[in-house]
């Protein structure tokens, strides 16, 4: 089933953590205020029914009740996953409370780590015990639907610190573990430290340590980053991987709609100035889908991929094959799927599959 998402940027944030090369800016009142407004008034212009909503940033939870606000300008399906991701100091009740009440039935959690010195290192603003109370609160308000953010390869992590951090999520019995490696972007302050980020063989071994206690605790992998109790995988983020469309607004967000991809600049005061979205090159197609498909540990299902018009170039399942002899990809079936040691090397598979 071809399903429609909605991206919703939230450019605010109390400050910037070391590491995020996200689009955002000091969170002020009045124009947050002014920002939700210009949301709303661009919504009130699209006439879709959505199957997913996420609210992204930045901090979305900062403003408040301004995302019930926008909410209520979006017209989405009876079933509908609707994200908001949130930080455990802006967790707030306020919050939560108007949050639940307008339809958000899904929260997505930056934690990082449970160990306070890594969150130090990493410029968290929380604690471990803020995380929990975060996650406490929120089901309070019956949102259930919780996922944890984990962070890989940052100096001085171990494979203890990091079960103790997997172990805490499972403790804490969320339904979703995101397991991001650490990327160092130049535009950020970590650019500035030197060996802030271990180095690759380490990197491999963290996340084969990660991705064991998390199967340990019961936690799928059902993508390169992402883990989730059977049932609970983000339905939003699918569409993303699966090449479905989806829609995108605020500055910096990006689209792929009817065949044709667009975005915003970095720029808030020139969305609110009403400014119109540049259009990128159109979807790429056959390879395109293939690499976000092979993200996923399903993989890329033939008779899915010749329904949307493709075919595979000579030379492909050859090349297949030789992946598969080096223990790098399954060939099962109609599919073709990444294995763990795959997903490791995913850019050079690519590189040598396309």
């Amino acid at each position: 089933m071809i399903l429609l998402g909605l991206y919703v940027h939230i450019p605010f944030c109390r400050r910037k953590c070391g590491y995020c090369d996200f689009y955002s800016i000091n969170y002020d009142k009045d124009t947050a205020k002014t920002y939700v407004d210009a949301v709303k008034s661009r919504l009130s212009k699209i006439d879709k029914t959505f199957d997913t909503v996420y609210f992204g940033g930045g901090t979305p939870s900062i403003i408040g009740s301004g995302v019930a606000d926008i909410l209520s300008t979006v017209r989405f399906s009876e079933n509908a996953e609707i994200t908001a991701e949130c930080n455990p100091d802006s967790a707030t009740d306020e919050f939560l409370s108007t949050a639940a009440e307008s339809g958000v039935n899904r929260l997505s959690i930056g934690l990082q780590s449970a160990n306070d010195s890594e969150l130090k290192l990493l410029t968290r603003p929380h604690t471990s015990a803020s995380v929990k109370s975060a996650v406490e609160r929120a089901r309070m308000h019956n949102i259930n639907n919780i996922s944890l953010d984990v962070m890989l390869g940052f100096k001085g992590q171990t494979k203890q610190s990091l079960e103790r951090t997997i172990d805490f999520c499972a403790e804490l019995e969320v339904n979703h573990i995101s397991a991001y490696m650490l990327k160092v972007e130049e535009r950020t302050p970590f650019a500035k430290i030197d060996d802030i980020s271990l180095d690759g063989d380490e990197i491999a071994s963290l996340y084969d340590s990660c991705c064991e206690r998390l199967s340990y605790h019961g936690y799928g992998q059902y993508e390169i980053s992402n883990f989730a109790k059977s049932g609970f995988e983000c339905r939003h983020n699918l569409i993303y991987w699966n090449c479905d469309d989806y829609i995108g607004l605020g500055p910096a967000a990006h689209s792929l709609y009817d065949g044709k991809r667009y975005y915003y600049e970095r720029n808030l005061n020139d969305f609110i100035g009403g400014c119109q979205p540049i259009y990128d090159d159109d979807f790429g197609g056959r390879d395109e889908y293939i690499m976000l498909r092979l993200r996923l540990n399903d993989g890329l299902n033939f008779s899915e991929f010749e329904k949307r018009g493709f075919s595979f170039e000579s030379g492909f399942l050859d090349r297949c094959k030789t992946l598969e002899k080096a223990g790098l990809l399954l060939i099962k079936d109609d599919r073709i799927s990444l294995t763990h040691k795959g997903f490791l090397v995913q850019n050079s598979v690519l590189t040598y599959l396309l």
